[in-house]
C-alpha cells in the first residue's frame, strides 16, 4: 500500500487494468488475489476527545501546539480534496456512511457504542447428528464430540483495543503448482494416474472378485452369469461410466437399446447389458468378511470406503502443492434415498444430500483434501469445536507456510484464527457474532442499525474484527488485513449514474478490506463443483458408499484436468486438433483412454461376425433348425419387428428366419 502523506484523509490507489490477474496476485505488492479495477481508500483512525484530552494532560505545552497545528492543517486540506467524502471514528473504530448523494459522516454517540449486552441469543443447527467419520487424526470415530477449544483470553474485557496497530504479513515463499515428472507426450491417462493410480484399479478388481464370491456362498447358490473380473475390464467399466456423464440417458439399460437412434454401438463392442449388471451388483472396495461390526473395536462407519479414502486422499495432497490463497468450505452430492450420512441443508440449492467439507485452491479450484461432513451439535459452543476440528484437519502439514486461508461462518472463530496464526496462517471469514471471544462492542444490539457501506472493526494485533452492512449486516474476523481500509468496486456505468449521484457513490458500495478480500477468495470450492457438477460419473444406487466412490472418481478426473492445463500452459495433449482443450474433450479422451480396445465376450464374437460377413459359409455360419420350440428372429427384431423361427446359425446362437434374414443379420 503507498505511503500516505501527513495530513491526507484519503489515499486512492489505482491499479492498472493492464497487469495481468496472476502477476498481481503473486506480487509482494498485493499479498492477495485482488480484483485489477478497485479503488481502495485508507481511512486514518481518530481518537475520540475524550483520549486527546488524556494524552494532551501527559504532554508539554509546546507538543500541544504543534499537534494542535498539525490536525487543523490536516482538517483544512481534506475539505479541499475530498468534497463528498469524509471519516468518522468513534469508540475506538472506524465508521464510513454511504448515502445517494455520496459519502457523509454523522455522530454516532460513544455510550451507544460501548453499550454492552448479555441477551444475544446463540443459534441453533437443524443438522442430523451422525455417528462417524473420516478423520484419521482422532481416537474415536465420532468427530463432533464437544470438547473446549475457546481461549479465554479473547474473552477478557481488555482483549479487543482500538483499531490503530501495524499488522505484520510475511510474504509467501513455498512451492506451488503441480508436482510430477511427466513429459510433454503424456497424454490424460497418465495424468488421471497421478490422482487414480493402478494399485487402486488392482483393489477394486481383488475386492469386486472376493465380494462375489461371498454373496455366492452367503446365498447357497453360484451365479451362473458371473466370471471374475480383471483391471482391463475395470478400466473399461469406469470409462463407460464417464462417458455415461457426458451422453446421459433416463437409464443405462438404454445405452445397450436395439434402436438405433438410442442404443450406442461403442457400450454394445465393449461389454453387453448383464455384464455391466453384474459389475455393478458386486463392485467393491473392501473384505465384508473382516468388516467389524457396530460397537466392536476398531469398528469404522467408513469402512466400505476407507481404502479409497487413504489412497485418493495422499495422491490428491501430493500432486499439487497448495499456493497462497486457500478456500475451505462444503459441497453436496444429490443422492437418491434414505441414507445416514444424508444431511438436510435448506439455504442451499441443493436442500438434502451427502456433504463433503473441501479445501481447495482459490484460484485455480484445485481439490487438496476432503472431509465427509457428518452433522454437527446443537448447541454453538459445540460448533466452534467442530469447526476448529475440521479447520485444523484439513490445513495439517501446512504450518509455517503463511498461506492465507478464507472460510464460512460455519468455520470462524476468534480461537481459530489464534490457533492458526500462532501456526503461521491467515485466515478471514464471516462470523456469528454470538460466538464466544467477538467483541460485545460490535454485536447486533450494540452496534444499532446501520447505513449500507457502514462499518465498525476492533483490533487485537492482527486479528481485526469487522460489523458492516452490504446487502444485510456481515460479522467477520481476519488476521489478513489492516484495518481501516475500503474498497470500492465497480457499480453502475457512467451512463446509468443519475443526477444525484456523485463521485464516489457512483462506483459502487464500500466495503471494508476484509469483506472484499473474502468475497474475491471464496470461490475455490465453488469453481471446484462448477468443473464436477457439469458431467457426472456413476448412476443412483441404493448404497450410501457408491455415492462417495463416483464422487472421488469425479474428483480425481476434475483435479487431473486442473494439473494438465497448469502443467502445459493450455497447450492440448498430442492428437487433438480442436480450437481449445475444454473439460469435456478431457473427459472423453480419458474415457477412450480406459476403455482401449478392450472388448467382452460379445464384442469378441460380434467382430469375428463382422470379419465373416462376407463369406459366412465359409466359417461354417449356415441356417440350420436351431431347436423344436421357435423363437423370436433376431434381425427381425433388430428392426422393430416381431417374428418367431425354429431355425437360425448355430455358430451366432441366433434364431434367423428362413428367408433373408440371415443373410441380412451376417452382413
Amino acid at each position: 500500500m503507498a505511503a500516505r502523506k501527513r495530513g491526507e484523509l484519503f489515499t486512492i490507489l489505482e491499479t492498472s487494468t493492464d497487469t495481468e490477474t496472476n502477476a498481481l496476485s503473486d506480487s509482494e505488492d498485493c499479498p492477495l488475489n485482488l480484483p485489477v479495477d478497485v479503488k481502495w481508500f485508507e481511512i486514518p483512525f481518530r481518537k475520540s476527545e475524550s483520549d486527546e484530552e488524556d494524552e494532551e494532560l501527559r504532554e508539554n505545552k509546546g507538543e500541544s501546539e504543534l499537534e494542535s497545528t498539525a490536525a487543523a492543517a490536516a482538517t483544512a486540506e481534506a475539505e479541499e480534496t475530498a468534497d463528498s467524502a469524509s471519516y468518522i471514528a468513534g469508540g475506538g473504530c472506524n465508521i464510513i456512511l454511504v448515502t445517494g448523494n455520496g459519502i457523509k459522516h454523522e455522530d454516532y454517540e460513544e455510550d451507544s457504542y460501548f453499550a454492552t449486552s448479555n441477551n444475544c441469543s446463540e443459534t441453533s443447527s437443524t443438522d442430523s447428528d451422525i455417528d462417524f467419520s473420516d478423520l484419521e487424526e482422532e481416537e474415536h470415530p465420532a468427530l463432533f464430540s464437544t470438547y473446549d477449544v475457546l481461549d479465554d483470553e479473547c474473552t477478557s474485557q481488555d482483549f479487543w483495543g482500538e483499531p490503530d496497530q501495524v499488522i505484520s504479513i510475511e510474504p509467501f515463499t513455498a512451492d506451488s503448482g503441480p508436482q510430477h515428472s511427466l513429459g510433454d507426450d503424456a497424454d490424460t491417462l497418465d495424468y488421471f494416474r497421478l490422482l487414480f493410480p493402478d494399485s487402486l484399479f488392482e483393489h477394486m478388481v481383488e475386492q469386486t472378485n472376493n465380494y462375489a464370491l461371498y454373496r455366492q456362498r452367503r446365498s447357497g447358490r453360484s451365479d451362473t452369469h458371473w466370471h471374475p473380473t480383471d483391471i482391463r475390464e475395470m478400466r473399461a467399466y469406469v470409462g463407460l461410466n464417464i462417458l455415461m456423464g457426458i451422453n446421459q440417458l433416463p437409464d443405462y439399460g438404454m445405452y445397450w437399446a436395439s434402436d438405433i437412434f438410442i442404443g450406442n454401438a461403442g457400450f454394445k463392442k465393449t461389454m453387453t447389458a448383464r455384464r455391466f449388471e453384474k459389475l455393478n451388483q458386486n463392485l467393491h472396495l473392501c473384505d465384508r468378511e473382516s468388516e467389524p461390526s457396530k460397537g466392536e473395536l476398531g469398528y469404522d462407519g467408513l469402512y466400505k470406503i476407507r481404502p479409497l479414502l487413504d489412497m485418493v486422499g495422499n495422491t490428491m495432497w501430493d500432486a499439487y502443492l497448495p499456493n497462497r490463497c486457500l478456500t475451505i468450505d462444503e459441497c453436496a452430492i444429490a443422492a437418491k434415498g434414505r441414507f445416514s450420512p444424508m444431511q438436510y441443508m435448506p439455504s442451499k440449492p441443493l436442500r438434502k444430500g451427502l456433504k463433503v467439507l473441501m479445501l481447495c485452491d482459490s484460484r485455480s479450484g484445485y481439490c487438496h483434501r476432503t472431509r465427509i461432513y457428518v452433522g454437527k451439535p446443537s448447541d454453538d459452543l459445540a460448533a466452534a469445536a467442530v469447526g476448529h476440528k475440521v479447520v485444523m484437519s484439513l490445513v495439517r502439514g501446512l504450518e509455517g507456510r503463511y498461506h492465507h486461508i478464507f472460510m464460512d461462518s460455519f468455520f470462524t472463530s476468534v480461537p481459530l484464527l489464534q490457533h492458526l496464526l500462532h501456526q503461521g496462517l491467515y485466515a478471514c471469514g464471516p462470523t456469528n457474532p454470538c460466538r464466544h471471544g467477538y467483541p460485545d462492542a460490535l454485536k447486533p444490539r450494540n452496534v444499532g442499525k446501520l447505513a449500507q457501506g457502514e462499518f465498525y472493526q476492533c483490533q487485537h494485533g492482527n486479528l481485526v474484527a469487522t460489523v458492516t452492512r452490504d446487502a444485510k449486516i456481515v460479522s467477520c474476523v481476519s488476521s489478513n488485513s489492516a484495518p481501516g481500509i475500503v474498497g470500492i468496486g465497480p457499480g453502475k456505468r457512467d451512463g446509468d449514474a443519475s443526477d444525484g449521484d456523485c463521485g464516489l457513490a457512483a462506483l459502487g458500495i464500500p466495503r471494508p478490506l476484509p469483506l472484499l478480500l473474502y468475497q474475491e477468495n471464496m470461490r475455490g470450492v465453488d469453481l471446484c463443483d462448477q468443473l464436477r457438477e457439469c458431467y457426472q460419473v456413476g448412476r443412483p444406487c441404493k448404497k450410501w458408499w457408491r455415492y462417495f466412490l463416483w464422487f472421488y472418481v469425479n474428483l480425481c478426473i476434475v483435479n487431473a484436468y486442473v494439473v494438465l492445463r497448469e502443467s502445459r500452459g493450455g497447450s492440448p495433449p498430442a492428437g487433438f486438433n480442436g480450437k481449445q482443450f475444454t473439460q469435456r474433450h478431457f473427459r472423453i479422451r480419458l474415457a477412450q483412454q480406459l476403455i482401449g480396445d478392450y472388448q467382452g465376450a460379445r464384442g469378441m464374437e460380434r467382430a469375428a461376425r463382422k470379419r465373416h460377413a462376407d463369406s459366412p459359409l465359409e466359417y461354417g455360419h449356415r441356417l440350420e433348425r436351431m431347436s423344436e420350440r421357435s423363437r423370436r428372429c433376431r434381425n427381425c427384431t433388430n428392426k422393430g419387428l416381431r417374428h418367431e423361427s425354429v431355425f437360425g446359425c448355430k455358430i451366432c446362437n441366433v434364431h434367423l428366419c428362413r428367408g433373408g434374414c440371415f443373410s441380412e443379420f451376417h452382413k
